[in-house]
């Protein structure tokens, strides 16, 4: 069985333009003469690797401590593309009816595209950019996000074959948040 770690470090990861840098700051160091180490940590949800909550583009959506867990686990087909996924491509995507599906390389999802997903079936689709659109249209993060279609993004997939493979990627309890961050893994069997 191998293991990949498909997560960004969180303090040196791609942070999206306008979002607020992760930081650490120490609170109590033993150095210091502290019976332990302690640290407070400021950061955007949507830093590093990270899940978007339907309550990020949708007022009434779910919010992160909603997200079904079982779309954020299971079997996910690893497959490469760089580009802008139109309508033919997402459908080659799913000629095999992936339930998860985790796209290697700078790929940009169109809206098109996301309605095809989004009448797919799909539970999850994960990217490696900071956003499904590259930020071009907050529609594409919608059109997923209507059909509760998880969105992961921030992965990282230079060392995973295009494969199946087992996911795992939980987003944290957080009441009320729009989003986030989480440790995502994949697992050859």
């Amino acid at each position: 069985m191998k293991i990949y770690d498909i997560t960004q470090e969180l303090f040196s990861s791609s942070v999206y333009p306008g979002d607020t840098a992760p930081s650490m700051s120490p609170v109590l160091r033993i150095a210091g003469g502290d019976v332990c180490n302690l640290s407070d940590m400021n950061i955007c949800l949507h830093n590093g690797t990270h899940i978007d909550a339907p309550f990020h583009f949708l007022a009434d959506g779910k919010s992160a401590e909603q997200i079904d867990l079982y779309k954020c686990m299971g079997k996910a087909r690893v497959a490469a593309f760089s580009g802008e996924i139109d309508e033919v491509c997402a459908r080659q995507m799913l000629s095999d009816s992936p339930r998860r599906l985790l796209i290697k390389g700078k790929a940009e999802i169109t809206c098109e595209a996301a309605g095809v997903f989004a009448e797919s079936g799909l539970l999850l689709i994960g990217v490696e950019p900071q956003s499904v659109s590259n930020g071009k249209t907050a529609e594409v993060h919608k059109i997923l996000l209507e059909s509760e279609i998880v969105i992961l993004e921030g992965i990282v997939l230079d060392e995973v074959p295009e494969g199946e493979y087992q996911l795992a990627a939980l987003p944290l309890r957080l009441e009320g948040a729009d989003g986030s961050p989480c440790r995502a893994v994949l697992i050859d069997e």
